[in-house]
């Protein structure tokens, strides 16, 4: 890893994931501490660090996106699989977009095989240590 995520908590472009683990992310040479949430418009801070924290207003960004641009997200709920809130799943059915909960490093191994496959992916990952 070389340089950390501009202070803007953004950087536009789609990558695939280069490294996770330590608390952090690596991607497009670049590297983070935190969690983050990658769309297709670009790699953004992601507020969340723990399952609780999940919520629509946590995944403002991704409602934001053009309705189609995402239809699947992988949600990266930190070291153990744990399901959204019924509420929040509702809400991303109504978005046109399919919720995939599991643990951080499937989710990010899943996104670049996905990614790979130019699928409508996005991914929101929790931190792990």
């Amino acid at each position: 890893m070389s340089d950390a995520l501009p202070a803007s908590g953004f950087h536009a472009g789609q990558y695939t994931i280069d490294g996770y683990g330590a608390g952090g992310f690596s991607f497009a040479h670049l590297s983070h501490r935190g969690s983050i949430l990658m769309l297709p418009s670009g790699v953004h801070v992601w507020s969340a660090t723990a399952p609780a924290e999940i919520t629509e207003e946590s995944l403002a960004e991704l409602f934001r996106a053009p309705r189609g641009t995402v239809e699947h997200l992988l949600l990266g709920t930190g070291t153990d699989l744990v399901p959204p809130r019924p509420a929040l799943r509702a809400a991303l059915k109504a978005a046109g977009i399919v919720v995939d909960p599991m643990a951080t490093g499937a989710a990010a191994r899943t996104y670049n095989i996905l990614l790979g496959e130019r699928r409508r992916v996005a991914c929101a990952l929790i931190a792990v240590a």
